[in-house]
């Protein structure tokens, strides 16, 4: 999504609300590169004692499938800023600097054939294929894209966008246009968008104005009525992040760039039911693991896994380099894995039990001119429950990766 810059954020003071109550690649590297533990465990054998690794413990191998690409010549940047599985978890969508959401078929990212050799643990060829094959269509968008997010409960059908020009659409992909406006953020950028899921027709959008707000589009006029307005910081610092609770309770969190995360209660919005502090800087991501735990990530370099019952930080986990980027944060939610992206240029996946990388791929930017320090820029997981899982990630010079992880036996 581009680089943010917000590390002598103030502190947070008084939270503002306003609240409806009528409404209720040229060379990429294959090896895998773990790194060493910040924190280990001591298992005797015989008069030694060995401490492995979280590689070492590391129940997961992965594999590069597949690399998408756009022509080496295209002088217009087009980094990813945001990808995402739709419900099916068929259908990829993907959105970014060009100004385009792109659709892309699982079945042409993942070809058949390596699916079966990398569930069998054997080796597979890393497919290239170039964007405008490899997608199956593509909408055009009037601004930059920060943010997408499909809505529940409409089959696939009506895909979410946040904008660098503030405003927020909803595109229907079966007639590939846009079918809703809203533009309440007073043209600031608008960092994310999320639907709930208890009700699928209202969002949320978090901007760089400093508000969170929540609208119903079966209220009000054409842009929908705002049914909540929220400035957690009364300095009116910008909110990176919103969630609701994919596990059907009232909850939304946010993350803000002064520094704290934070989580409300959708049907009493006078104040935040918690407030997580313990990053540095900026809170760029802010995701639900499970019904209890939820995460975040900074700018300082570090994810937080958060024990939503008393606020309790779990464990903090280091190793991936994040001090001014947007660089994705995703959780896949069966297998208790973490992937967020880095400025150096690797994939990071994290077990959520330990607080080092399992895992980091080393990924060479495709030869563009301009693209010299490329860095991972958005990842998503594909939501499954097997034993083998999929990551997507995206990269600042625009390229797509697909990696498949399987269960080592």
């Amino acid at each position: 999504m581009g680089a943010i810059d917000w590390s002598k954020s103030p502190k947070p003071s008084n939270t503002t609300v306003s609240f409806s109550f009528e409404w209720a690649m040229k060379n990429l590297s294959s090896g895998i590169h773990p790194t060493l533990p910040t924190k280990q465990t001591l298992k005797h054998q015989g008069d030694r004692l060995e401490i492995p690794s979280a590689a070492a413990r590391c129940e997961w191998h992965f594999s590069l499938s597949t690399v998408v690409s756009s022509s080496a010549n295209a002088a217009v940047s087009d980094a990813l800023g945001s990808i995402e599985f739709d419900p099916s978890n068929t259908v990829v969508a993907t959105g970014g600097i060009a100004r385009k959401i792109r659709i892309y078929s699982l079945n042409s990212l993942l070809p058949e054939d390596n699916i079966q050799l990398l569930t069998r643990g054997e080796q597979n060829d890393t497919a290239f294929l170039d964007h405008v094959n490899a997608c199956s269509f593509y909408i055009c968008t009037p601004a930059k894209l920060s943010s997408l997010r499909w809505r529940p409960g409409s089959r696939g059908r009506l895909l979410g966008s946040g904008d660098y020009d503030g405003v927020v659409m909803e595109y229907d992909l079966e007639r590939k246009l846009p079918v809703f406006e809203r533009d309440e953020h007073g043209g600031r950028r608008v960092w994310s968008v999320d639907y709930s899921h208890w009700d699928p027709f209202v969002g949320a959008s978090g901007s760089d104005d400093g508000t969170m707000q929540m609208w119903d589009p079966r209220c009000g006029g054409e842009g929908g009525e705002c049914v909540a307005k929220v400035q957690p910081a009364a300095a009116r610092s910008s909110v990176c992040c919103v969630e609701f609770s994919p596990f059907g309770d009232s909850l939304i969190a946010l993350g803000c760039a002064d520094r704290m995360a934070y989580a409300y209660d959708v049907r009493k919005m006078v104040e935040p039911l918690h407030v997580l502090e313990g990053h540095m800087k900026t809170v760029t991501y802010v995701r639900f693991v499970d019904a209890q735990t939820m995460v975040s990530a900074g700018t300082d370099g570090c994810l937080k896994l958060w024990n939503m019952s008393d606020c309790g930080l779990i464990r903090t986990c280091k190793g991936h380099v994040n001090s001014r980027s947007f660089v994705g944060l995703s959780v896949w939610r069966h297998g208790g894995l973490l992937g967020c992206g880095s400025e150096n240029n690797q994939v990071f996946v994290y077990d959520k039990r330990w607080d080092e990388p399992i895992c980091a791929r080393g990924l060479e930017p495709m030869a563009r001119p301009g693209f010299d320090h490329a860095f991972v820029s958005s990842v998503c997981w594909r939501q499954v429950q097997e034993d083998h899982c999929t990551l997507l990630a995206g990269g600042s010079d625009g390229v797509l990766q697909v990696f498949v992880g399987t269960k080592i036996s």
